[in-house]
């Protein structure tokens, strides 16, 4: 099979021009074309009076060596790549149980690959069942009533439960391990477009399905999940090797492998890690706001006449400025069609979010806007430092909400005019419980303020409207990715603590769905491969 990529054809294509543009563009004969799929699929819209689609399609021909040879000098024709998993282990009889803290995305594909290889894995999150946990969260947006233990950050399915549910990366994936996560995902009721479309997103309420569904496929192999269950000590042997784990119901749990895929809010954990002498370091993340604009505006700005047209749905984008003093203002999670949503895991402080459901047929567009930040620049000093500038941020932000975890907002207009808002007009915010306006410059530290000014103008020259007045600005948006960083060496062990595995996107190593369900299934191998020792490629076959 050969895999033929920057096939492009225009929007509105016939269903029969696909193979007809395989023939041509490889010059066969039309019989000598047997099967084709589509594998990937992506538009084109620098030019908005003519979008195109463009396809990557893998092909059986009669003579698939002569087509390969003849067009050897064409990038776009290759042999289709091996995308199939292949565990690295099997376990052999009364291995120990791994114990897997988290059940975010990161610790799900942990667990599941693990599960997959008879290692018969325990999984603890501290939070809920995905679904009770989406009651829980429901209660904070419609009653301003928090769960400290259940909510956005905390519980089944991980932060990314309440996002756009958005499963991409910019990481190298040599091994196709994002084939894996998608394919799972597919077989626990995700749309098979998925595994075909360059920017796939599943939505809020069809990530409770799977979740649920993937948790099932675990424990009939052997896995078990334990709710309510917060790590809250180490035990360690004589060379500092984790050897079990102290619970925060008294309770005490033998364990000599341990994956911590405990997500980037887990902030006692990263306490108490670094208090036990676990290698924690202080990492640059981000800081801002969401801002808000109509759908219709961004699906113009980038579809122009196109807009609306059913093969394009909700545009998206991605906007990056590095300003005059070196800082970097990024969109972040962009959500289209969608809505800003309360994101706490802390009482008395608020935090915002974005997130879809599948249709991406909310009014609004929203996106985190956000400032790089650096510990040694705007931090320094501990390891911790960074989350207690998002506490700072996050109690700011309550305050000036008003309390009842309301939201402090701003136009744009006003914020750029340096002028504080007093009401919302063409554009009104989505985040519940409600917004308060406000003066944003008040809350955020006056160097991001100063690059959200530089660079509003330059995005709205880049998507028309972007700068609009009356576009919202939501605060605040402070868990971009972890503040810490849980070093591990190149066997996916921490640095100085044998058997403890940091994973995903609260040990640092990971942003977003995709990519901390990959570094799940990489540390997954890892400790099926300490487990087995030796050659543990050779112990699965």
């Amino acid at each position: 099979m050969l895999r033929l990529s920057e096939l492009k054809l225009p929007l509105d294509h016939a269903a029969g021009a696909i193979p007809q543009a395989i023939v041509a563009r490889l010059g066969i004969a039309p019989g000598d074309l047997l099967a084709w799929e589509i594998a990937r699929r992506a538009n084109d819209a620098r030019k908005k009076s003519a979008i195109l689609l463009v396809y990557s399609i893998d092909v059986t021909l009669r003579d698939e060596a002569a087509v390969l040879a003849r067009l050897a000098g064409d990038p776009h024709v290759r042999p289709t790549p091996d995308t199939d998993y292949r565990f690295v282990a099997r376990a052999p009889e009364g291995a120990p149980r791994p114990v897997v803290i988290g059940a975010g995305p990161c610790g799900l594909l942990a667990g599941l690959v693990l599960a997959q290889m008879g290692f018969r894995p325990i999984i603890l999150d501290r939070g809920t069942m995905v679904r009770q946990r989406t009651k829980d969260t429901w209660g904070l947006w419609r009653r301003s009533e928090l769960a400290p233990e259940s909510n956005v950050q905390f519980g089944e399915g991980g932060a990314g439960t309440f996002s756009d549910g958005k499963l991409w990366s910019q990481i190298k994936d040599p091994r196709h391990l994002g084939r894996k996560v998608l394919t799972e995902f597919v077989k626990a009721g995700a749309p098979p477009e998925i595994l075909t479309e360059a920017h796939p997103h599943i939505g809020t309420f069809r990530l409770v399905t799977m979740v649920e569904r993937m948790r099932a496929t675990i424990e009939s192999l052997g896995g078990e999940y334990r709710f309510g269950t917060r790590v809250v000590d180490l035990d360690f042997d004589a060379d500092h090797a984790v050897r079990g784990l102290h619970l925060h119901d008294g309770g005490y749990l033998a364990a000599d492998r341990v994956v911590l895929a405990i997500g980037h809010s887990a902030r006692d954990t990263f306490a108490m890690l670094h208090a036990r002498g676990v290698h924690v370091e202080a990492k640059p993340f981000s800081i801002g706001v969401r801002i808000e604009h109509p759908q219709s505006w961004i699906d113009r700005a980038r579809f122009g006449p196109c807009a609306g047209h059913p093969d394009l749905g909700a545009a998206a984008y991605t906007l990056s400025h590095h300003c005059a003093d070196a800082r970097t203002v990024y969109s972040f999670c962009m959500c289209p069609g969608g809505r800003v949503v309360a994101a706490t895991s802390e009482e008395g402080r608020v935090v915002t979010n974005g997130m879809s459901q599948y249709s991406r047929a909310e009014f609004n567009a929203n996106s985190g806007l956000v400032v790089g930040i650096d510990p040694a620049r705007d931090f320094p000093g501990h390891p911790l430092a960074g989350i207690e500038l998002q506490r700072k941020l996050e109690s700011a932000a309550f305050a000036a909400g008003g309390g009842g975890y309301f939201a402090p907002g701003q136009r744009v207009g006003d914020f750029l005019a340096g002028r504080p808002s007093t009401a919302f007009e063409v554009v009104q915010p989505s985040y519940k419980p409600g917004v308060t306006p406000t003066d944003l410059a008040a809350i955020l530290p006056p160097f991001a303020v100063a690059a959200l000014r530089e660079a509003l103008p330059v995005f709205g020259r880049q998507i028309a409207r972007y700068d609009d007045p009356d576009a919202v600005m939501t605060g605040v948006e402070t868990r971009t990715s972890s503040p810490v960083r849980i070093t591990r060496g190149s066997d996916f062990q921490s640095l100085n603590t044998a058997n403890l595995f940091p994973a995903g996107e609260g040990a640092g190593y990971a942003g977003g769905i995709l990519s901390a369900a990959i570094d799940g299934i990489k540390v997954a191998e890892a400790v099926a491969r300490s487990i087995i020792g030796g050659d543990a490629t050779a112990a699965a076959a």
